[in-house]
């Protein structure tokens, strides 16, 4: 059966994970945002498979007249700073502008500050050029959003609440309102789940084992059924590398032709597969920090299992042969993350996976056995909350400027928190639950 291992058994806590309260203090927007290859929700249009649901609607489900709740898309490899700079804009509205100093920083993997065409219009009666409609335009202090995210979302929407904030951390990045800092209190909240908060071991597991990302991100959403030559509707958005994708090309052919390019080299920062790492996200957590004038809240999810020699819930396809040291994926994980959720990556010469994954090296993040348990793509303890930052247990009161860690859905993998594989009655609760809190703030 899954579960929410919580932190606590109060009344209280008991009480803010319940049904929605009747007499909300608040009915700010909630913005939906996806994680590293995620989609926005007319990606797959005619199938009815969403990002955030499968063949659910966590959207559909949490809006009502009173309430809006909006769906983002922005670049599914891209960095965070750039993944938050499409998301300000897309909110906002106007046309992208990635920041002078940024784009200076990486011209070696020739970034683009001000692509071509990648705007949100701010009114849909005055739009010659037929922009996509900005999701909330009046977005400021006193029409603040709630911002909900999965995986790498949780890393795009802190790195978005400093730039707010605080402004760039490079020095004048141009005329971008963006950079200039001051928007205290344009984000109530910000809720993660399932984010790589820290990093996640799987990023260092595969490029030792894929080294080659143009390769990784391809196989990945071929794997996830996003892929194929005939798929020409998943896009990487990566317009400010000069790497537009056709309106006809399909991954499998974009990836063939900009496989070579300076972007999917390991030495480019700028990317997710580098921020999603240990090492990356460290780097982030040095200038990304928890603001005091925020409520974030974390969820986690835990889908293997301690290894046993006959008796437990995992694939014994996948790890027949067991040691109680390693952590396995369980029988209902979802297919394609179980070949690198165990002991060893399958198939492979002894190549750790997630599961026996640690790391010593000098000058790099350690990792240790506490970061075995994983939801497949994620360790379940680098989902917390980043670092060296304020964190505490979510008791029932909800605490600004600290992360309150709500605890982790035990037997739900990556993508059974937002829905992918789940019945409605196993993912619509967890969004329930926040809804129920961050209303009542």
């Amino acid at each position: 059966m899954k579960v929410l291992v919580k932190l606590a058994t109060a009344a209280a806590l008991a009480g803010a994970l319940a049904a929605p309260a009747a007499h909300a203090a608040n009915s700010y927007p909630i913005v939906l945002v996806h994680g590293f290859l995620g989609f926005g929700p007319d990606t797959l249009q005619g199938t009815g498979f969403l990002y955030w649901g499968g063949f659910n609607d966590v959207a559909g489900h949490l809006r009502t007249p009173e309430r809006k709740v909006y769906t983002a898309a922005v670049g599914p490899v891209s960095s965070n700073w750039d993944r938050a700079v499409e998301l300000y804009y897309q909110i906002k509205g106007g046309c992208v502008d990635y920041g002078a100093r940024h784009t200076a920083l990486h011209a070696a993997a020739g970034e683009i500050q001000k692509p071509a065409g990648k705007c949100w219009a701010v009114d849909p009666n005055n739009n010659p050029n037929n922009y996509p409609v900005a999701l909330y335009p009046q977005w400021d202090a006193q029409h603040p959003v709630h911002l909900v995210s999965h995986s790498q979302g949780g890393q795009t929407v802190r790195t978005l609440i400093q730039l707010l904030e605080n402004g760039s951390p490079n020095g004048n990045e141009g005329d971008s309102a963006l950079y200039t800092g001051g928007k205290t209190g344009w984000v109530k909240s910000a809720t993660t789940i399932a984010t790589p908060h820290n990093g996640t071991t799987l990023r260092d597991v595969i490029v030792d084992y894929v080294p080659k990302v143009s390769e990784l991100a391809g196989k990945i959403v071929e794997v996830a059924g996003l892929g194929g030559s005939s798929n020409a509707i998943y896009k990487f958005r990566l317009e400010q590398y000069g790497l537009a994708q056709g309106p006809s090309e399909s991954i499998s052919d974009f990836v063939a032709r900009t496989k070579g390019a300076p972007f999917w080299q390991l030495g480019n920062h700028d990317a997710a597969q580098w921020d999603l790492g240990p090492d990356g996200a460290a780097e982030l957590n040095a200038w990304v920090k928890t603001s005091p004038n925020v409520y974030y809240y974390s969820i986690g999810s835990k889908a293997t299992e301690q290894g046993s020699f006959c008796c437990n819930n995992t694939d014994r396809v996948i790890a027949p042969f067991q040691s109680s040291s390693y952590q396995y994926a369980r029988n209902d994980m979802i297919f394609f993350l179980k070949n690198t959720a165990g002991e060893w990556v399958v198939p492979s010469i002894l190549q750790p996976g997630m599961g026996s994954y640690t790391q010593t090296a000098a000058g790099r993040v350690q990792t240790d056995s506490t970061w075995y348990p994983n939801d497949g793509v994620v360790n379940t303890v680098s989902m917390k909350g980043p670092s060296g930052q304020p964190l505490r247990n979510f008791d029932g009161t909800s605490v600004k400027g600290t992360w309150n860690y709500l605890g982790y859905y035990n037997q739900y993998d990556h993508f059974d928190v937002i829905g992918w594989e789940n019945a409605p009655s196993a993912v619509y609760p967890i969004y329930d639950n926040i809804a129920s809190i961050i209303y009542g703030l």
